[in-house]
């Protein structure tokens, strides 16, 4: 794939799953429209059975542009809307994009350039999260520390090179056929998984930090604890499968969960030996979510301060959120548990 300012540039194909998006997706798609690609393109939109005014919204902005089609994701998962959306698609480059999402302009030429330039199969950034309420800024703080979300170069940034993963992605198209495109039986983590398989193919996933994606969080503490209870799930899900593709950062939030709800446990052993007049011994359980706590309120004071005095606040809430939501998911993935939950949540 060659490109310049006399070469060929590859024609895009932007997909999009989009399933009670109302109050995102207009400004991801208008995203798509203003990039400053000069290469030909188009959006398409795999529409699940919204029903928050989503449907009119999207077919609304395709009736009055014909560079935005809609086909239908009657499943309305995820990996099932990004592949009814590849198969519909008709260029050499496809750019997977979420409807939480806002590309910067430049997003499209930046990835096509990096793309032909590595030889990669997939090409990826930063989902650089932001929020607007002081909930949504708390959750933002905590996606982009390494306390958060682990510190994966998707999150906190890092050298340009080849990665595990990538946040997004923009595909050779040809590649992510080969491979089976992505599984529709993974609800989530499906962009790990389709990495993997590009990579066991021999293919090569790069990451750049030229490339950010605005992000916008989830906006209550509710949806947060979804999303991040759908997300262990999944992780400890393939966990299980493919566990020699799984670093050790996978098992640290369910190995806290496990001794925090121990050492409570613990500790309510010891303050019944207090009530009968026996030696407590087991209070030293509390070490441990005692020790926990400590780390919740030093990584408030130490990352989340510049977010204001509020959000502060809520990042001690929001944490802890992350960390249980997401590490009891993951054992219950891990268990086999998954098809027996249902947490169908958007990225």
């Amino acid at each position: 794939m060659h490109q310049g300012s006399t070469g060929f540039l590859p024609g895009v194909s932007y997909v999009m799953p989009v399933l009670n998006e109302a109050t995102h997706v207009r400004a991801a798609v208008e995203s798509l429209l203003g990039q400053d690609y000069q290469g030909p393109f188009e959006v398409t939109l795999a529409l699940g059975p919204s029903i928050d005014g989503t449907t009119e919204l999207v077919e609304e902005m395709a009736a009055v542009d014909a560079r935005i089609r809609v086909v239908s994701n009657e499943v309305g998962s995820t990996p099932a809307g990004l592949n009814t959306a590849i198969r519909a698609s008709q260029y050499a480059v496809v750019i997977r994009v979420d409807a939480h999402s806002v590309l910067p302009p430049e997003y499209a030429r930046v990835a096509v350039e990096t793309l032909g330039r590595t030889g990669a199969d997939n090409v990826g950034g930063i989902m650089d999260a932001r929020g607007i309420s002081a909930f949504e800024r708390a959750v933002a703080r905590a996606y982009g520390t390494r306390i958060g979300l682990g510190g994966t170069p998707h999150h906190v940034g890092g050298a340009e090179g080849a990665a595990e993963t990538v946040y997004l992605g923009c595909f050779r198209t040809q590649s992510i056929l080969d491979v089976g495109l992505f599984d529709e039986g993974v609800k989530r983590g499906q962009d790990w998984d389709l990495n993997r398989r590009l990579r066991e193919a021999g293919g090569l996933v790069w990451f750049t930090p030229k490339l950010r994606v605005l992000y916008r969080p989830r906006p209550t503490l509710a949806q947060l604890a979804r999303q991040m209870l759908s997300t262990g799930l999944w992780r400890g899900e393939l966990a299980r499968r493919y566990p020699a593709a799984n670093g050790i950062r996978y098992f640290v939030p369910p190995a806290m969960v496990l001794g925090v709800t121990l050492g409570v446990l613990l500790g309510l052993g010891g303050l019944l030996q207090l009530a009968l007049g026996a030696t407590p011994w087991l209070l030293l359980g509390l070490i441990v979510p005692a020790g926990y706590l400590l780390i919740v309120v030093a990584a408030t004071l130490a990352v989340a301060r510049p977010d204001g005095f509020r959000a502060g606040l809520h990042f001690l809430v929001v944490l802890p959120c992350i960390h249980f939501c997401w590490g009891i998911g993951f054992v219950l993935g891990y268990l086999k548990l998954t098809s027996n939950i249902t947490a169908h949540t958007g990225r």
